[in-house]
């Protein structure tokens, strides 16, 4: 099984996307699906400070602006396994462009983890939350010298992140991959 082409995204996308986890939180290593065998491939490791501050994967058969699988961040209580398989409700996300284009950072919560499910729209989360990721994609490629290459746009909510799904849905059935 691959975990970007055959797992199945269901037709209900508010009520959660299965969202495959590449990076635990708290890592300080940028893991990604290798897309020819499906297996974790270490990416690098952060050069900052920083970790991870929520689980981070991609949504299954997407195909982002940057030519990979849609990226979301789950927040949980709980760091996950990497290619751990976890339903998220999408509830916003944020635009970033960097050296590869546009970026786009779906932000949603685990529906299984009671701490978050509860939890409707990005604009119900904790501030200090949202500042936190905000920070994290601001400072994480600064030490790398590409700091001055990434501009991290607004947070949208969820009609937005709704759209951006989608079309990333559309994308990856037109055959873009």
């Amino acid at each position: 099984m691959h975990p970007v082409h055959d797992i199945e995204v269901g037709p209900d996308i508010t009520a959660f996307v299965p969202s495959v986890i590449e990076i635990p939180r708290g890592s300080h290593l940028k893991y990604e699906v290798d897309k020819p065998t499906g297996l974790l491939r270490l990416d690098r490791v952060l050069y900052s400070a920083v970790h991870y501050p929520a689980n981070y994967g991609f949504i299954p058969r997407t195909h982002a602006d940057d030519g990979d699988p849609l990226d979301i961040l789950v927040l949980m209580q709980e760091p996950v396994e990497p290619l751990t398989i976890v339903r998220a409700r999408p509830l916003g996300g944020l635009r970033m462009v960097d050296e590869h284009g546009g970026d786009d950072k779906i932000i949603g919560v685990c529906i299984d983890d009671p701490a978050y499910a509860h939890y409707k729209t990005i604009e119900n989360l904790p501030p200090h939350i949202m500042r936190e990721l905000d920070r994290f994609f601001r400072d994480y490629k600064v030490l790398e010298g590409k700091g001055d290459q990434v501009d991290v746009g607004a947070m949208y909510g969820l009609d937005h992140v709704l759209e951006v799904i989608r079309a990333s849905r559309d994308a990856y059935d037109r055959g873009e991959r």
